[in-house]
């Protein structure tokens, strides 16, 4: 079974999103993903200054399987890009939650959030999907 952490929130394509204490939302994807993907050999993240929308596509994870679009669960400026996925882009199966996440976004409104899925929700849908 994937790990699911409660404290995040989650897109039904299977990207997390984490409030930070200082307002900004860090942006990966699950471990469910990362598992169905496979050895992930490619990130592409979105630059740094440049505006993402809540709900489309900000980049692009390649893997030995696959390419799949990154979507951002908020609007806003990126204000990190993981720089550890560029040399060691295997990093996103080994640690999606924590070293392998993608990007960090200053929100322009939190409460697009709102919208997410709860842990439990997001547990239902990679359910549904099996």
């Amino acid at each position: 079974m994937s790990e699911i952490r409660s404290e995040l929130k989650y897109l039904p394509s299977h990207e997390w999103a984490r409030v930070e204490e200082d307002g900004t939302v860090t942006i990966g994807i699950t471990d469910h993903a990362q598992a169905e993907l496979g050895d992930v050999v490619y990130v592409e993240a979105p630059e740094m200054g440049s505006t993402v929308n809540g709900g489309e596509e900000a980049g692009v994870v390649e893997s030995v399987k696959a390419a799949s679009d990154i979507y951002s669960p908020v609007s806003g400026e990126v204000v990190a890009v993981n720089p550890l996925l560029e040399e060691a882009p295997e990093t996103v199966n080994e640690s999606p939650f924590d070293d392998g996440w993608f990007f960090k976004v200053k929100p322009s409104d939190l409460g697009e959030l709102d919208g997410a899925l709860t842990a439990d929700g997001y547990k239902e849908t990679i359910e549904a999907d099996a």
